[in-house]
């Protein structure tokens, strides 16, 4: 459909009464919201009336303050000291595997051993037990358990938990 003089003034009236381009679209008929937008554009329509909005509340009065409920007593023991092993490091004699690039089969550890670049370069290349690419004692070395973290991380995330 095209824009007759009728049409042009509703969408004129109709924006300034503060429809949407959507809205204006259905009342019309045969156009397209983007129709709309383009003619009101060409047309110059820039100012119309803001679509009502909720008034939003300028001061937000803080919560009370709860009072602190006293904690029930406990009973305290003597508590032996907490001693924690630190992590040992697990060495691993290592001695010139027998397999290289060209003999590493599906089953055979794959740990390197050695400066790739020199020709002494081989893989530890025993027998696989499960999944993965290292022997046991390779993989006690490659799969370290989890140390937990101290203070600042967890202090950290506490606070901003808080804000979020």
């Amino acid at each position: 459909m095209g824009w007759t003089d009728e049409r042009v003034e509703l969408l004129k009236k109709l924006w300034l009464d503060g429809l949407s381009a959507s809205q204006i679209a259905k009342q019309l008929g045969g156009v397209t919201r983007n129709a709309v937008i383009g003619k009101v554009h060409r047309l110059g329509l820039s100012g119309r009336a803001a679509p009502s909005q909720p008034t939003r509340s300028v001061f937000k009065a803080p919560r009370p303050v709860r009072p602190a409920t006293p904690a029930a007593p406990r009973r305290v023991e003597a508590a032996q000291p907490v001693v924690r092993a630190e992590p040992r490091p697990i060495v691993y004699d290592e001695q010139p595997g027998s397999a290289t690039v060209l003999t590493l089969g599906a089953h055979m550890c794959k740990w390197p051993i050695g400066d790739p670049s020199a020709d002494s370069f081989t893989f530890c290349g025993k027998r696989i037990d499960e999944d993965g690419p290292y022997c046991a004692g390779h993989a006690k070395i490659a799969y370290q358990p989890q140390q937990a973290r101290k203070g600042k991380a967890n202090d950290l995330a506490r606070s901003l938990r808080r804000y979020i």
